[in-house]
């Protein structure tokens, strides 16, 4: 498997820049990076996004795709999406097609989610999908061949609640770690990749903490003076904190024998928040706080779905970039090469998203 290398990006950065007899603070203007994250690239101490790459390339004249080299020694993370959700809540918006399949803004849902687990550097996907739908999920993306990655699916028959997934999904996982995003989340910002490429690396569990104005219909995390993560609680009548836990989490390889002890809730399901919280006792969770750089959108309804679908407009507009073209970020990092994707542009070209892969 392939990953970025800051030490090489680096080294290509600062070799063309000075070599071309520019400042940072001209690549800076150029690429639209601010100066700051700029030289902590060159210092190895940051991971840009694929917009930036992007930029990084265009101006210095190099391909994004060899700056990634093969690993060695490193943890394998398989990554599931869980789409299992009807939508009932949004009929009859929903009552012809799944809700991970609803489109927001230009593309549908369940790109989203893909998107960050491409971004994660997790080639390995199961999508967890209702009953019925599986034929959807196929046409839209098949194996995951035109991506680079592998994608297999399985139903789930039941809805039983978010942990059933590591129940649903033990024999994909086998003895490797994995990374749950639930499929109507969406997640966008730069730093976004080097978060996630953090994140897959630490020890126990990796959970994000995003501040709200109500927090009362999500799980809540409450911290220490010192930052640090106390309690989690699932949907308080009285929340200790502003900061609730969006649908994304990395976990090792003991998720499965802890999801597999989880008891129902009283509402009957098997609850994430117990997951998490059986980590918290083993004293293996950690919580990153996402800033106001990142971008949380839950699509679980008709109106947070509307103002999603506009979020993302109005972020396309502004930056002139596609948020989650998935065939960008798989060539962006080396998982598909520049005539695979001009294929998927050419199969599209009547569009602006196929007009925007072949720009690139």
């Amino acid at each position: 498997m392939k990953k970025l290398s800051g030490k090489l990006l680096a080294q290509t950065v600062v070799s063309i820049r000075k070599e071309n007899g520019m400042t940072q603070a001209q690549l800076a203007e150029a690429t639209g990076i601010n100066r700051a994250m700029l030289s902590r690239l060159e210092s190895e101490d940051y991971v840009p996004s694929v917009e930036q790459m992007q930029a990084l390339g265009d101006i210095l004249g190099f391909e994004p795709v060899d700056m990634f080299i093969e690993e060695s020694g490193r943890k394998n993370v398989k990554g599931i999406i869980l789409a299992a959700g009807k939508g009932t809540r949004m009929y009859p918006m929903t009552m012809p097609v799944c809700k991970p399949l609803i489109p927001v803004y230009d593309k549908p849902l369940i790109y989203y989610p893909l998107a960050v687990l491409l971004q994660a550097g997790i080639r390995d996907v199961l999508i967890i999908v209702p009953p019925d739908e599986m034929y959807s999920f196929i046409k839209l993306f098949g194996d995951g061949s035109d991506l680079g990655i592998n994608i297999t699916y399985k139903i789930q028959k039941v809805q039983r609640g978010i942990a059933d997934a590591f129940i649903i999904g033990k024999s994909f996982i086998g003895d490797d770690n994995v990374c749950l995003i639930l499929g109507d989340n969406i997640f966008y910002g730069d730093g976004l990749a080097e978060c996630l490429q953090k994140a897959r690396e630490n020890k126990g569990t990796t959970i994000f903490g995003y501040y709200v104005e109500d927090p009362h219909p999500f799980g809540v995390v409450e911290f220490d003076e010192n930052g640090k993560a106390v309690s989690i609680e699932e949907k308080p009548a009285e929340p200790r904190s502003n900061y609730i836990v969006p649908g994304l989490y990395f976990y090792d390889n003991s998720v499965v024998e802890i999801a597999e002890n989880v008891q129902p809730s009283e509402r009957g399901e098997l609850e994430i928040t117990s997951v998490n919280n059986e980590y918290l006792r083993r004293g293996d969770l950690n919580v990153v706080t996402l800033g106001r750089d990142f971008t949380w959108l839950d699509a679980g309804s008709a109106e947070s779905l509307l103002r999603s679908a506009n979020t993302i407009m109005d972020i396309q507009k502004r930056t002139g970039r596609q948020v989650a073209c998935l065939e960008e970020i798989a060539y962006k990092m080396g998982y598909i090469d520049r005539e695979q994707l001009r294929a998927v542009g050419e199969s599209m070209k009547k569009t602006t998203y196929g007009q925007y892969i072949l720009g690139l």
